[in-house]
């Protein structure tokens, strides 16, 4: 498996503090199968982590994880937190497309709403010949109350990645009901980690995907985990027609 979003790097944002405990998590993700990690550090108001540091930070760590023999390799990502500036910084080199490919940017929205500009650099971030990824929009609360926002963003060339914990149930019922409503509008096209340790926020990939083939099958788990695939690569990803989620009305009825 290829985990597109985690927060592995020791010590430069609120993943693993230091290295020892990066080297648990990294334990971790290869007992769950995984071979690869995009790591995604924040960059926002409280973490800056630019485009070189997180490039020095990844080698140091695939040289230390090759010492200690973890079959686990590290990509470099980033998780930048949305803002107005955001495609200016990139053009000086400070924002970083996931695996350095310059084909796909996480986006992430903030947690309560969507910025009014959210339309409008997604799509200059497509004129770019760029592809935005919102991350964990099933965490959303505007989102949430009114998925046509996404299903717009969506439709106007958007992807998203929704987290491994939301489907499997650990951030409780209501997250992991819309994250299934999200797949099966085709509203996301990744599901990734967003692990931060081996405690409070871990990998839940494995479970993720098993819940995954529960509720759609094999052909669903087929088809993200060879998004993840390309994703890394460059490629085009695998993406159907959105469909805007249906609302339950009271007592369920449609």
């Amino acid at each position: 498996m290829i985990d597109i979003h985690c927060h592995i790097l020791p010590g430069i944002d609120d993943g693993p503090k230091d290295l020892k405990d990066s080297l648990l998590m990294a334990k971790e993700a290869v007992a769950e199968g995984i071979t690869s990690i995009i790591a995604t550090p924040h960059f926002n108001q409280k973490y800056e982590n630019s485009k070189e540091m997180i490039l020095a930070k990844v080698k140091q760590l695939n040289e230390v994880l090759e010492q200690e023999n973890i079959p686990l390799t590290i990509l470099p990502g980033q998780e930048p937190r949305i803002y107005g500036e955001l495609l200016d910084d990139y053009e000086i080199g400070r924002i970083l497309t996931l695996n350095k490919t310059g084909k796909y940017l996480f986006i992430e929205l903030p947690s309560g709403h969507v910025p009014r500009y959210t339309e409008q650099l997604l799509y200059d971030i497509q004129m770019k010949e760029m592809t935005p990824i919102i991350v964990h929009p099933e965490r959303n609360q505007e989102i949430i109350e009114n998925p046509d926002v996404l299903y717009k963003l969506v439709e106007k060339g958007a992807l998203t990645q929704i987290t491994a914990s939301s489907l499997s149930g650990d951030l409780g019922k209501k997250i992991k009901k819309f994250s299934i409503q999200l797949i099966e509008s085709s509203l996301t096209h990744f599901i990734a980690s967003d692990a931060h340790n081996v405690s409070s926020r871990n990998f839940r990939l494995a479970s993720a995907y098993h819940e995954m083939e529960k509720q759609f099958g094999m052909q669903a788990v087929f088809t993200f985990s060879e998004n993840a695939e390309l994703l890394v690569e460059g490629k085009s990803v695998y993406r159907a027609a959105p469909e805007r989620v249906r609302k339950s009305k009271f007592l369920g009825i449609f």
